[in-house]
């Protein structure tokens, strides 16, 4: 009798950590990624390219565009969505990627060709023909 008692006890003890540990595992950001390889998308004099990492994977959006700034480029093509602040607009989701920040410290971090953080948001970041810049989910 003891040893069925334990038994279930032990088989309850064993679902409950499986549960937990379930819970505490993240789900695979790109999960949600709306484009999973390079896209080449819009209309424009001007040509821009963004790449897009998430831990070990990265795309590449190359964007045509008669945008002034790289935020209209991009919003324009519906591949980021946020919030505006005091500051411009600030970045939640890109290609469907969540970063909420509030949850598990994630942003998106936003860098120009030679992989320099930029200060800039996108929506103030002028853009020319030929430009590339990184969005990079950073926690």
């Amino acid at each position: 009798m003891k040893k069925t008692v334990i038994t279930k006890l032990s088989l309850i003890l064993l679902i409950f950590m499986m549960l937990t540990l379930a819970s505490c595992m993240e789900k695979d950001p790109w999960s949600d990624a709306i484009y999973t390889s390079d896209t080449e998308m819009g209309e424009g004099s001007k040509t821009v390219s963004v790449e897009v990492v998430v831990g070990e994977n990265k795309i590449t959006f190359i964007l045509h565009t008669d945008a002034d700034t790289l935020g209209e480029a991009l919003i324009e093509n519906k591949l980021i969505e946020g919030e505006d602040s005091q500051y411009g607009i600030y970045i939640k989701k890109v290609n469907g990627i969540l970063a909420d920040y509030d949850k598990n410290g994630a942003y998106w971090g936003f860098y120009d060709h030679n992989g320099e953080y930029l200060m800039s948001g996108v929506d103030t970041t002028p853009i020319t023909d030929g430009d590339h810049f990184k969005l990079v989910y950073e926690k």
